[in-house]
C-alpha cells in the first residue's frame, strides 16, 4: 500500500500539479522550428567587381544530452581544432542542465544546444565532422565579407555581428539586400532527427537582390592609394578625395583617412567610421570665390575686363564703411578676370557687395550649399549657410571668399560640377542598379538634374578662367597636367582652436575637372591639418595631389589631350559670355 501510494502521489504531482511544465519540455524537445535563412545579395561595382558578398560558414555547437563517455577521449583533439582551451570545453560539454542553486525555476531545463564556435569555414568543419563525436555538431549560416578589405568602407558601410546593416550602401539598400528568410515547423524524434511526415508548413526563403554602385573600384584604389602616402607624407587630421563625373552626378570614387576595413570593423575606433566626405563641415576658403564670380557674370553687372581697386583697404557699402579682408600679396588695381586668375580676397569682396547679400545669398544657396545634396547612403549634413539676416556688418566682405560658410567636401565637389556641367547641378549617385541573379534590372537609379544655376555662356567662361587658375600665372599652377585642359580652384581657410582662428592649422583644399571644354571628371581633395614648413595652403597641400590622381586617371579613362583644333573651336571673348 505505501509503495502504490508513492506511485500515485508521484503521479499526480506529474500529471495534475507539474502538468503544464512538464508539457512545455516535452514540447520544446518534441518541436522542431528552423528558420531558413536568406543569402544576402551582392554589392558590385561599375564594372561588376563584387564589393561585398556572402558566404557560407559554419556554426558548431553540441547537444550535451547526448555526448557519449566514449566519444571524451577525442575531446582533447576537438579543442585543439577549435583552438579553446581543454578545461573550458570539458566544462561546456559537462554541463547538461541550466541552473545550479537548489530551488532555481531553470534547474530542470535540460541544455540541448551550446554554441562552441560562432563561424567555422567548412574545411575546419570536415574535420571535427571525422572525429564522429555524438552531439557534437553544425549550422550552416552566412557571413557578411569585404573582398577589397579596407576598399570603399565608407561608402560600403557593414553589417554588424547581429546581422544588422550599420551604415553606407548596406544600410541604405539593406532593404533589398538582406531578402526574406523562410521557416519550417515539423517534430523530431528521440535522435534529434526531423520527421518529414509531421511537417506542418513551410515557407520558402528568398535571397536578396545584388546592387551595382557607381564607384569604379580602379578610380576607387586609386585614391585610396593617394590618401596613403597624403598620410605618410603630410600626417594631416584627415583628408578626403571625391571623384564624380559631371554630366551623370555619378560618384566614381569617394575615400577618407583615417579608414578602417570592415571586415575587422570592431578593431577600429568608432571615429574612423564616419564619412567624412559627406559629415565634416569647414570653411571652403577660395574654392568658394566661384559662387561671386560666376553671380557677378551671369547677372551682367559686371565684365571680365572691368576693374577694381584691389589696393584699398576699406570702402563704403550701404551707406557704412566695410573693412576688406587682406590679400596673401599686395595688388593694385586688377581685371575681374585677374582677380579669380589670382584669387584676389578683395577683389571678391568687391564682387560680393556688387551683387548685394540677397544674390549671393541666393547664386550659394542654387550651389547646393547649405542644404543636404541627397546623397543616399546617409550621414550627409547640410553644412551651415547664415540667413542674410544674420549677417554682421562684415559678413558681405568674407562670405564672397569662402568665410562665414560651413560647407562639405561633397558640396564643394557638386559645386565645382555646376561649372563643369555647363551650369547644371546634378544629384550625387552612387548607386547605379538593383539586380536580380539572372542579371534582369528590378530598380534602375537615372541621373537626376537637381536645378539649373548658370547660363551655359557663363559655365563655360568660368571653366577657361579657371583653366587659366591652373595656368602658369595662376595661384594652382602645381595642378597642372600639361596638355589636358585641367580647371580649378584651390581653397585654404584657417581652423577655430579654442574659438579662435589659428594661424598655424589649416585646411587645404583643391576641386577641378578636366578637359575643361569637355569636363570627364570632377576631383576634389581636402587635407585637415598638414603638418608642413609653413602654410599648409591648399595650392601647396592640395594641388599637387589632384595633379598625382588626375595623370593616372588621364590614362585610365584614356582622356585625349586638348589639341589647337579643340582650342580655336573653343575660343572666347572676356566680354561676350553668352545668356544661352
Amino acid at each position: 500500500m505505501i509503495a502504490f501510494m508513492a506511485v500515485l502521489s508521484r503521479l499526480s504531482y506529474l500529471h495534475i500539479f507539474n502538468r503544464e511544465h512538464l508539457n512545455d519540455i516535452v514540447e520544446a524537445n518534441r518541436k522542431k522550428f528552423d528558420i531558413i535563412h536568406a543569402c544576402r545579395g551582392d554589392v558590385v561595382d561599375a564594372r561588376g567587381n563584387v564589393l561585398a558578398t556572402t558566404r557560407s560558414v559554419i556554426e558548431l555547437g553540441v547537444d550535451p544530452q547526448m555526448l557519449l563517455e566514449e566519444d571524451e577521449a577525442k575531446w582533447p583533439v576537438l579543442a585543439k581544432l577549435i583552438k579553446m582551451p581543454y578545461k573550458e570545453l570539458a566544462a561546456l560539454l559537462r554541463q547538461k542542465t541550466w541552473g545550479t542553486t537548489a530551488g532555481d525555476a531553470d534547474a530542470m531545463r535540460l541544455i540541448r544546444w551550446r554554441k562552441l564556435v560562432d563561424m567555422m569555414d567548412e574545411d575546419l568543419y570536415e574535420k571535427v565532422a571525422a572525429l564522429k563525436i555524438k552531439g557534437v555538431y553544425g549550422n550552416r549560416k552566412f557571413d557578411r565579407i569585404y573582398p577589397g578589405g579596407d576598399l570603399a568602407a565608407h561608402v560600403l558601410g557593414y553589417v554588424n555581428k547581429e546581422e544588422q546593416a550599420v551604415m553606407g550602401v548596406e544600410h541604405y539598400m539593406d532593404l533589398y539586400l538582406r531578402g526574406q528568410d523562410g521557416w519550417r515547423e515539423s517534430e523530431r524524434d528521440g535522435k534529434r532527427r526531423e520527421m518529414a511526415q509531421f511537417r506542418v508548413r513551410e515557407v520558402e526563403k528568398h535571397d536578396g537582390y545584388h546592387v551595382a554602385l557607381t564607384i569604379d573600384s580602379v578610380v576607387q584604389h586609386l585614391i585610396e592609394e593617394e590618401l596613403e602616402l597624403i598620410a605618410a607624407d603630410l600626417k594631416p587630421q584627415s583628408a578626403s578625395i571625391i571623384v564624380s563625373e559631371p554630366t551623370t552626378g555619378y560618384i566614381l570614387g569617394m575615400a577618407n583617412y583615417p579608414s578602417y576595413d570592415p571586415n575587422k570593423f570592431w578593431e577600429y575606433d568608432l571615429d574612423t567610421h564616419r564619412n567624412r566626405s559627406v559629415s565634416d563641415v569647414y570653411e571652403p576658403g577660395s574654392t568658394f570665390k566661384i559662387v561671386a564670380s560666376s553671380a557677378a557674370l551671369e547677372e551682367g553687372i559686371t565684365k571680365l575686363s572691368d576693374e577694381v581697386d584691389c589696393g584699398i583697404s576699406k570702402v563704403e557699402y550701404n551707406g557704412r564703411i566695410v573693412r576688406l579682408p587682406k590679400d596673401y600679396k599686395q595688388f593694385g588695381v586688377l581685371s575681374i578676370e585677374d582677380v579669380v586668375r589670382k584669387s584676389s580676397n578683395r577683389g571678391m569682396a568687391h564682387l560680393g557687395m556688387l551683387l548685394g547679400e540677397n544674390r549671393l545669398y541666393k547664386y550659394a544657396k542654387a550651389y547646393g550649399f547649405g542644404e543636404k545634396l541627397g546623397y543616399g547612403p546617409g550621414g550627409e549634413v547640410s553644412g551651415m549657410v547664415a540667413d542674410v539676416k544674420r549677417w554682421d556688418g562684415l559678413t558681405i566682405s568674407r562670405f564672397p571668399m569662402g568665410h562665414a560658410i560651413g560647407a562639405t567636401a561633397l558640396q564643394v565637389n557638386y559645386a565645382m560640377s555646376v561649372i563643369a556641367n555647363r551650369g547644371v547641378l546634378m544629384k550625387p549617385k552612387v548607386v547605379m542598379r538593383v539586380f536580380d541573379d539572372a542579371g534582369n534590372t528590378i530598380v534602375n537609379y537615372e541621373p537626376e538634374v537637381k536645378r539649373r544655376v548658370l547660363s551655359v555662356g557663363t559655365a563655360k567662361v568660368m571653366a577657361k578662367l579657371l583653366s587659366e587658375v591652373v595656368g602658369p600665372n595662376g595661384t594652382s599652377r602645381r595642378a597642372d597636367v600639361k596638355g589636358f585642359g585641367v580647371a580649378g580652384k584651390s581653397g585654404t581657410s584657417q581652423k577655430i582652436i579654442n574659438g579662435k582662428y589659428s594661424t598655424s592649422h589649416h585646411i587645404g583644399s583643391f576641386s577641378g575637372f578636366f578637359p575643361y571644354d569637355n569636363p570627364r571628371v570632377v576631383m576634389t581633395i581636402v587635407i585637415d591639418d598638414a603638418k608642413v614648413s609653413g602654410t599648409a595652403y591648399g595650392g601647396v597641400v592640395a594641388a599637387p595631389r589632384f595633379k598625382n590622381v588626375a595623370e593616372k586617371l588621364i590614362q585610365y579613362l584614356n582622356v585625349q589631350p586638348i589639341d589647337e583644333r579643340q582650342k580655336k573651336l573653343f575660343a572666347w571673348r572676356g566680354d561676350d559670355h553668352g545668356r544661352n
